[in-house]
């Protein structure tokens, strides 16, 4: 056991002086020209945000008109037959949502509301919101929504509905938020979703969707897209940073292989994205370092492996930072750990082997989580010996050039030591985290 032991240490420290003389010998330029930055991406879908109105600005709109009293209703005989068809098909009716669907006033009936149609200057059907009715039986969903011409907001998470989404939905010219969380939805992606062109909230979490997920997604112009827990696989399409979402959640499916390059050009839009929880593999592309508003990036719990770009410390906005539960390994770039905004970043289980005084500053200030790492001299590390049969296996990444361009001129802020205390600063609340949570059923 001893020579064994003994044996796990004398590979560690050799990895860890080979490492320290590359960095120590390399002559000076020409020998080891840095690269020039890559041009900044340019963004392949059009459109202008803030985005338009929904309906014509200089329409002289009608008071919201109380729900007891609303006058004329638009599409009144048609609304009132598919609510009576949807009644005969809930088998199951907790708080009795459908006991409050009689009489020719739809405006009171329990979940659905009502708003002024732009064009017609009428009340009409703006929203229905079944969230947490835990309704059983068949929603129909295709043939239900396709009756209510003026829909603006579905929401229907938390219930046992189940079935298909067929076309149709581009013919809801106002629709801009769709909820089918947490029901019992399978099959492939459901792409007609991607038929609604004004969508700028979709939310398909905790179905048991399968299958890979249509390039069209993320063309598909929409600020929130929620996919996570689901059973979505293979890879995630090359085009993945065409998507102008600005939260982004593909958290615990089962996607592989690699992050796409192209996560780059998404630097105008993304504000936070989550990956955690799948079978990612391979090393970080340095383009992730163009994503200057991002505040959230979280890659947890895949199969990562590689260094840390330097890019990452072109990340301005960036708050939260988890690369936890992955094979990473090298020294932690003190570009990273100069972030002006750096709240908590957690690098902890990789194998991670060197850090710098702006690091070890924030794990001073509990910003930084380096647990179970190959860092000498730390607490709470890595057995040597199982460094060392890390270490022993050659490790490589693709493009490893790209690993030391940085492609911006830094923060200003991280150029200096930070006095500010930990106390000075408030804790980020992100929108996506909420994601990951189940609603209760």
């Amino acid at each position: 056991m001893l020579p064994q032991t003994l044996f796990s240490t004398f590979l560690l420290l050799n990895t860890y002086f080979f490492q320290f003389a590359i960095a120590q010998t390399c002559p000076p330029p020409p020998t080891c020209p840095p690269l020039s930055p890559p041009p900044r991406p340019t963004r392949t879908v059009t459109y202008v945000r803030p985005r338009p109105p929904l309906y014509n600005p200089s329409l002289r709109l009608l008071p919201r008109q109380p729900n007891s009293n609303p006058g004329p209703l638009a599409n009144r005989a048609r609304i009132l037959s598919i609510t009576q068809e949807l009644k005969r098909n809930i088998t199951y009716d907790p708080q009795n949502y459908t006991g409050t669907w009689v009489g020719n006033n739809y405006c009171l009936f329990k979940g659905y509301i009502c708003d002024t149609v732009p064009d017609r200057n009428i009340t009409g059907l703006a929203g229905i919101d079944f969230n947490g009715a835990r309704f059983g039986g068949n929603l129909n969903f295709y043939r239900f929504i396709t009756n209510l011409p003026d829909l603006a907001i579905f929401h229907a998470n938390s219930n046992n509905f189940s079935g298909v989404i067929n076309q149709g939905l581009n013919g809801l010219r106002y629709f801009y938020e769709i909820d089918l969380s947490n029901n019992k939805f399978m099959g492939g992606f459901p792409s007609n979703v991607l038929g609604a062109t004004n969508l700028t909230f979709v939310d398909l979490r905790f179905n048991k969707y399968l299958g890979p997920v249509p390039r069209s997604l993320f063309n598909f112009d929409t600020d929130v897209l929620f996919i996570n827990n689901n059973v979505f696989s293979r890879i995630i399409p090359p085009n993945f940073g065409n998507t102008p979402a600005l939260y982004l959640t593909l958290a615990n499916n089962n996607f592989t292989g690699t992050i796409p390059r192209s996560i780059g050009a998404a630097w105008e839009t993304m504000t936070e994205v989550l990956f955690l929880g799948n079978k990612l593999s391979g090393c970080l592309p340095f383009e992730i370092g163009y994503l200057n508003r991002t505040t959230v990036f979280d890659v947890g719990s895949n199969r990562l492996t590689g260094p840390i770009p330097q890019s990452f410390g072109c990340m301005a906005r960036l708050q939260l930072l988890n690369m936890a539960h992955n094979k990473f390994y090298g020294p932690i770039p003190e570009v990273l750990c100069r972030l002006p905004r750096a709240f908590n970043f957690t690098l902890s289980n990789n194998y991670f082997t060197q850090v710098g005084p702006q690091c070890r500053r924030l794990i001073r200030l509990r910003r930084l989580n380096v647990n179970r790492n190959c860092i000498m001299g730390l607490p709470n590390q890595r057995s040597t010996a199982d460094c060392g049969r890390f270490f022993a296996r050659p490790r490589t990444c693709a493009r490893e050039s790209t690993f030391s361009v940085i492609p911006c001129r830094l923060p200003a802020a991280s150029l200096r030591t930070r006095t500010v205390s930990q106390e000075d600063e408030v804790p980020p609340a992100p929108r996506s985290y909420n994601a990951l949570v189940k609603p209760p059923h």
